[in-house]
């Protein structure tokens, strides 16, 4: 009995099925992880949409892609400061490619504002 709770213990605390025999229960959670990654993907997406739907939207977007420095080089002499460079402007190509592939019509709509 003691080593059920155990069992019991370890598996809430390591987010894991009761009984790690129990093929059932581990396709029905593998199941359910991916039906949350495809609702957190989807939400991502329409948040992403909605932000670009709108002047401020894009202003908003095209202001942290220039803060992230993607239109820009990130060399530098100093080894540290190039890599923090390149990871702002990893996180900012990420967003960039967010918005080419969900709304490249509002992209482009953004460049021309930016423009004017």
């Amino acid at each position: 009995m003691a080593t059920d709770g155990v069992q019991a213990v370890f598996a809430s605390v390591h987010n894991l099925p009761m009984d790690p025999l129990d093929t059932v229960e581990i396709e029905n959670e593998a199941a359910r992880r991916a039906d949350a990654a495809a609702l957190a993907a989807r939400t991502e997406i329409d948040d992403v949409k909605w932000l670009m739907a709108n002047k401020r939207g894009r202003r908003i977007a095209n202001r942290l892609l220039q803060q992230a420095g993607v239109f820009r080089l990130s060399f530098s002499t100093n080894a540290l400061q190039m890599s923090f460079n390149e990871g702002n402007r990893n996180s900012g190509l990420r967003f960039l490619a967010m918005l080419t592939e969900h709304c490249p019509e509002r992209y482009a709509e953004m460049l021309k504002e930016a423009n004017q």
